[in-house]
């Protein structure tokens, strides 16, 4: 990073990916110009990946997530799990992780019939063991990310 201004500018845009040029000229206190070239050249070295709305999973019919952690049953099978499963959509995320998995996934979808049928999807997919933690309330999620000066 640049500056306290480039730092002050990405939180903002990480609480709020919609506010508008004038909105963070004022948050940091430079022109909308300056501001605009500053978002610009942040996206270009790839600070910024990316602008996403954020949906309600309920609104969309997706209410029930879970976390699965995927473990090859043959550890000397290639490591591609992410790559096998990439086509489940249902899929929101996959991590690679420390421990005796290989991999977490955080999955959402529409009941519990229709996790139990993604189990099945994963285990065939990409011939692994899961073990599925079901989430009963998410207390947050998706903060901004804070960046230090």
């Amino acid at each position: 990073m640049d500056d306290s201004v480039d730092h002050a500018l990405l939180a903002a845009i990480s609480r709020d990916g919609r506010a508008t040029l004038a909105q963070l000229s004022a948050t940091v206190g430079l022109s909308t110009s300056a501001v605009q070239s500053r978002l610009k050249r942040l996206e270009s070295r790839g600070v910024i990946v990316g602008y996403q709305a954020v949906l309600d999973p309920e609104q969309v019919g997706a209410p029930l997530s879970a976390f699965i952690e995927i473990t090859p049953l043959d550890p000397a099978q290639p490591d591609n799990a992410p790559e096998l499963l990439e086509h489940l959509s249902a899929i929101e995320a996959c991590h690679s992780i420390a421990g005796d998995a290989a991999y977490m996934l955080f999955v959402r979808v529409a009941s519990p019939r229709a996790l139990e049928q993604l189990v099945r999807d994963i285990r065939s997919a990409a011939n692994v063991r899961t073990r599925t933690t079901v989430v009963l309330q998410t207390f947050y999620e998706r903060r901004p990310i804070v960046t230090t000066a």
